[in-house]
């Protein structure tokens, strides 16, 4: 359910661009993850911190697309994202407290060292994917970049989410993976 509600604005934001234009599917973007905030809280009475920073990057960077009638603001959005995730990563990692150990480490007992590699690995991911929107974002036609958007970052997460996964496997203590 929490990820249905997660992708919402998502699918929102792809059907109103095909049938519109960029600017409504902004401006339903804002509205769709205000609402997608309200709805998270309301049934699981917390709001992580992602979700505050994309609500927060959404209605900055859309607001300006919608008040400069120009689209590089929304697609800059998506850089900028991802690159404040990368630096959290790296900056948990430099404080001793990696962030992805943190949200998993209640279910998932692993060596300090895997926890380090896997924020790393995270952290090129998100890189990679912050830099690769730059190329898409303006060297494509818009789109290109809505497609890569709505559908290539997902797919890319996703089968991260599933290297991560089968990473963590590998390296869980025999009793926990025997289960």
């Amino acid at each position: 359910m929490k990820q249905l509600i997660d992708f919402l604005p998502l699918v929102i934001f792809f059907v109103l661009y095909k049938f519109f234009d960029i600017y409504v599917a902004t401006g339903a973007l804002i509205a769709a993850t205000a609402v997608q905030v309200v709805i998270t809280y309301l049934i699981y009475k917390k709001v992580e911190k992602m979700q505050w920073v994309t609500l927060v990057m959404i209605a900055v960077f859309g607001g300006m697309t919608l008040a400069l009638q120009d689209d590089n603001f929304i697609k800059w959005k998506v850089t900028i994202v991802y690159a404040l995730f990368a630096g959290a990563l790296v900056v948990s990692d430099w404080m001793g407290k990696p962030l992805i150990k943190g949200m998993l480490v209640k279910e998932i007992d692993l060596p300090d060292n895997v926890w380090k590699r896997i924020s790393w690995m995270w952290v090129g991911f998100f890189i990679a994917a912050a830099l690769l929107n730059i190329y898409i974002a303006f060297q494509l036609p818009l789109d290109v970049w809505v497609n890569f958007k709505v559908f290539g970052l997902l797919i890319g997460t996703l089968l991260f989410t599933l290297i991560t996964g089968a990473y963590i496997y590998k390296h869980l203590p025999k009793e926990e993976s025997e289960e």
